[in-house]
């Protein structure tokens, strides 16, 4: 179970991925309000984190991480315009994320094969196992 703090950070960092093109679309904002209300954040906290964010603060699961990083790659293709800024962006937050850049890099190569670069969860759960063992 990650902490209250974590999901406040998981959330930045996402918004902060949105923003990275300086403008977060309304499909974007609306996958980010999913994905708080999934992890439990209200509208109202969620909101402020535009203008207030919270501090960053690693997260201890690796498989926290990995749907953390499976997240960002989801808000990444979910405007279907993806940027070379915004694939080396991604990698940079796995990295700071602690995952596997060879792991990383295979997602990020195998997801065009997929119908708007959707990747499932079990093939990028299975390429992470692959690297991790």
């Amino acid at each position: 179970m990650i902490t209250r703090e974590e999901k406040l950070s998981i959330l930045t960092e996402m918004i902060a991925f949105a923003k990275s093109d300086n403008k977060v679309s309304e499909v974007e904002y609306s996958f980010l309000l999913a994905v708080a209300n999934q992890i439990g954040v209200d509208k109202s906290e969620f909101d402020a984190l535009f203008h207030h964010p919270a501090p960053l603060k690693p997260i201890a699961n690796e498989s926290e991480r990995i749907v953390q990083f499976h997240r960002l790659v989801l808000l990444m293709n979910i405007d279907q315009n993806v940027h070379e800024e915004e694939r080396i962006r991604l990698h940079q937050f796995g990295l700071r994320m602690g995952l596997n850049p060879l792991a990383m890099d295979k997602v990020l190569e195998i997801m065009t094969e997929y119908e708007n670069n959707l990747i499932p969860p079990d093939v990028l759960l299975g390429i992470f196992k692959t690297y991790y063992n």
